[in-house]
């Protein structure tokens, strides 16, 4: 290439050549400053261009060691996160929701450590229930940061779920979900009318906005639940 290019021309080449083998597994591709002279293209969109398919799961960068093709490209898992409400909805249901419970506290200490937050930060803890047809559908166990989402303190979250409250009013920019089998305690069986004991399934999500965690909540399933992911390779 001869002419300015932008970084998705950049990319598709550099994908291109990876593809066909020309650029093997583990072979150290060249440096920026080659491939700005190669395409005719300023530095920061060479950079773009690799920092795509470094995020893709394609390339791995080292700074001072360059930039070589993965051995085995990365699989990156895509989770849609719907609304509850339009999730249940979808499958023909109708939705219902009620807040059991809210209260201002101080971040508690296990949880104060899982998002690094300081001593003093004040939370609004939630617990919901949303029904389908009228059956607990999902139990939802919520805590907000009052530093990173003020308006939490006084929204009726009576009227409006939190994650409704919280897509419309304090996006989030990085999410961690966890999956895991959980056993119905006391509280759990007593909102989802199960028996103590009984395996639910559980999907932890932690949020946060530019590095400021947002909030932390505990979304339990009776048993039976599905949910589904795709994976792909960039």
């Amino acid at each position: 290439m001869t002419q300015s290019v932008g970084y998705r021309e950049v990319k598709a080449d550099l994908l291109a050549q990876i593809r066909s083998g020309a650029f093997a597994p583990g072979a150290l591709l060249p440096g920026e400053e080659e491939l700005c002279r190669r395409y005719g293209a300023a530095r920061a969109t060479v950079n773009r261009a690799m920092r795509e398919l470094a995020e893709d799961g394609l390339i791995e960068r080292k700074r001072r060691a360059g930039s070589r093709v993965r051995e085995a490209p990365l699989r990156q898992a895509r989770f849609a996160i719907p609304l509850v409400r339009v999730e249940i909805e979808s499958q023909g249901a109708a939705y219902r929701y009620a807040l059991m419970r809210s209260r201002i506290l101080p971040c508690p200490d296990w949880l104060r450590a899982r998002l690094a937050l300081p001593e003093a930060t004040q939370m609004r803890h939630l617990a919901c229930l949303h029904f389908a047809d009228e059956r607990p559908y999902q139990f939802e166990d919520r805590w907000i940061s009052l530093a990173a989402a003020p308006g939490a303190r006084d929204a009726d979250m009576a009227a409006l779920g939190p994650n409704e409250w919280l897509v419309r009013n304090v996006p989030f920019s990085t999410a961690q979900i966890s999956f895991s089998a959980y056993a119905a305690d006391a509280d759990a069986a007593q909102m989802l009318g199960c028996a103590p004991g009984e395996s639910l399934f559980r999907v932890e999500r932690q949020t946060w906005r530019e590095g400021a965690s947002i909030t932390y909540v505990s979304l339990l399933y009776r048993a039976g639940h599905r949910m589904t992911t795709t994976v792909g390779a960039g």
